[in-house]
């Protein structure tokens, strides 16, 4: 099979090569495990090989590049005009040469490769939605065209389109999905913080609240209302923007100082942001209490998600939060906002809390939980069960089956 990929995502070379971002390339990996040939039609940057990125599988690979465009201002928009007979040509070329086109989207790369395929309504096509598919959603004109292109099953046809999350009134083409981080093997791995509030025995136990309620009164001889262990442990990760709300989740945890209560915050992630945060610390005297880690490998983060209490996750928008549902993974609660398919995710807040951007809220919510040991117990040991049904066994099987004639 040759496989075409048309994606807005920054590609590298290096040596024999290509990189991308590290999870966006795990999946990828798995697309293109059956094909004997692939074009991706991408950016390439210059820069050097980050810690999260990484290379395809694949060695027989040719990058077509292309240019970034957008329409952000009046320069750009007459530099788009110029750019895109060129970059559809690109597209249209890549598309006639294989045997099955793959979109990713939302992105303007994947809304041009929204309009060219229509040239190809017999040859096999997915698109890979990874933004906010809720219809009710606030998005711009270009996140609205594409999602209406992509669900019209006039103008887009023999196409499966992945979309995060269960919606109502959907067209036949339009298949709720999700992604994955872990493996089967990866479950087995009990590495976690050994003053976890006891989510191993309660576990193995009980599962109605009222059972975790009286096992946990039955372990612990102290008060079951305070906090057994000496700190909480809580993570943020993601991109330092403004979206993500990075600075809401240090907030918080000031907030929560202020209370009395002994937390710390681990951030893990590069960004704009990242010099209001450091201002933000250094004036708040948090510099021991909130640790900006950067971007970090796989392995880094995963120890860190075993050995912590609480996602602090509030951002303004997102497809399949990974960090959601890798922090599930892990006995790690999210505390997270209520944008597109998350409230599915948390099972609309039985398996971890969903916030508004307040942070006097918040606060509420989690002191909450370290009153209520037995509440926090139930939700994160649901929270795992649920993340684990998703391991990148399942991924690679339903991504197979896409793939089917």
């Amino acid at each position: 099979m040759k496989f075409a990929i048309i994606t807005h995502a920054s590609h590298k070379r290096k040596e024999n090569n290509i990189f991308s971002y590290e999870p966006y390339v795990r999946e990828m990996n798995l697309w293109t495990s059956k094909a004997f040939e692939i074009k991706i039609v991408a950016p390439m940057a210059e820069d050097v090989i980050t810690s999260i990125e990484t290379c395809y599988n694949h060695k027989n690979i040719q990058i077509i590049p292309i240019v970034v465009f957008d329409v952000l201002t009046l320069k750009s928009a007459l530099k788009t005009v110029f750019l895109l007979p060129k970059t559809a040509y690109k597209i249209y070329k890549a598309m006639l040469w294989s045997d099955h086109i793959h979109l990713r989207c939302p992105g303007n790369i994947g809304l041009l490769g929204c309009f060219v395929q229509m040239l190809f309504p017999n040859k096999p096509k997915t698109a890979k939605y990874a933004g906010n598919w809720d219809p009710k959603a606030t998005q711009s004109w270009s996140y609205r065209l594409q999602k209406w292109l992509l669900r019209n099953t006039v103008l887009t046809k023999n196409m499966k389109v992945l979309v995060y999350g269960e919606w109502p009134n959907q067209t036949k083409n339009i298949v709720p999905f999700f992604t994955a981080s872990y493996s089967e093997k990866e479950i087995n791995d009990q590495n976690c913080h050994p003053e976890r509030w006891l989510l191993s025995v309660v576990a193995e136990h009980s599962r109605s609240e009222a059972e975790v309620s009286f096992v946990y009164g039955q372990i612990e001889n102290t008060d079951q209302r305070k906090l057994r262990v000496a700190q909480a442990k809580f993570l943020f990760v993601g991109a330092l923007t403004k979206g993500k709300q990075p600075l809401l989740s240090v907030a918080v945890i000031q907030k929560l100082k202020e209370n009395g209560h002994q937390v710390q915050l681990n951030i893990y992630g590069e960004g704009p942001e990242r010099l209001a945060l450091e201002q933000y610390i250094a004036a708040n005297d948090l510099d021991n209490t909130v640790i900006l880690h950067g971007n970090c490998d796989k392995e880094t983060v995963k120890k860190a998600y075993q050995s912590a209490h609480f996602l602090l996750f509030i951002s303004q928008s997102e497809g399949w939060p990974k960090a959601v549902a890798e922090a599930m993974f892990w006995g790690c609660l999210p505390i997270t906002g209520k944008v597109s398919c998350i409230p599915y995710m948390l099972a609309n807040g039985e398996r971890g809390a969903l916030v508004n951007t307040n942070a006097e809220e918040i606060v509420r919510v989690v002191e909450n939980y370290l009153q209520h040991p037995e509440i926090y117990n139930l939700q994160a040991m649901k929270a795992m069960e649920w993340s684990r049904q998703f391991t990148m066994e399942k991924f690679e099987v339903e991504i197979g089956k896409l793939l089917l004639p």
